[in-house]
């Protein structure tokens, strides 16, 4: 198995690139999250591999880091679950919001993902459950939310506001507030913003 790759950077086209690692040209595929993070064409890159070989084709996948390649290996174990739509997920969120997501069992964050709908976000929050919520969500830096601040939290995503607003927001909020009265304090530090 090829587990890292070590080489020059030669295309970058999202979401593959080409790695030349020695004279051999290795086509990987890489989440956005990664290929955001990337040097320049021409520069020395490193990334961390996970090779899939099916019938029809052998596939690398690469990471800008280990950590975002066990969430994809994780993900990847679920049914249903294939490679591609574990890119999508690692392209649409941070490892850390989708351990938070686990965390508190939050389907709707998922769902904004392109490509997955209402019983796959359950059937990955219910498979993930203790795996990477709790795992990964404390290297990830999620942190548990008591459960008036996951109601609050919640009403403002459905409210239509962005996970990074509404998070903001539930910090303008005191420990220990009461639902209804959470949501109007951090309903007004949204409009102060």
């Amino acid at each position: 198995m090829i587990g890292r790759l070590s080489g020059i950077l030669l295309e970058k086209n999202p979401p593959q690139l080409l790695v030349d690692c020695q004279g051999v040209g290795y086509e990987v595929d890489v989440p956005m999250s990664t290929y955001y993070n990337l040097p320049q064409v021409g520069e020395k890159v490193v990334l961390f591999t996970h090779q899939a070989i099916r019938e029809d084709a052998h596939l690398l996948f690469g990471f800008g880091n280990a950590e975002e390649r066990a969430v994809f290996r994780q993900l990847i174990k679920i049914t249903g679950i294939g490679a591609r739509m574990a890119l999508s997920l690692l392209s649409g969120m941070t490892i850390a919001d989708l351990a938070q997501a686990v965390t508190l069992q939050e389907s709707g964050r998922l769902i904004k993902v392109p490509g997955i709908g209402k019983k796959t976000a359950e059937r990955l929050l219910l498979e993930l459950k203790g795996k990477l919520g709790a795992d990964l969500g404390a290297a990830g830096g999620a942190r548990a939310v008591p459960d008036a601040q996951s109601d609050i939290l919640n009403a403002l995503l459905a409210l239509g506001y962005s996970d990074k607003e509404a998070l903001a927001a539930l910090k303008s909020v005191p420990a220990g507030s009461g639902v209804s009265d959470g949501i109007k304090l951090a309903l007004k530090a949204l409009s102060k913003g």
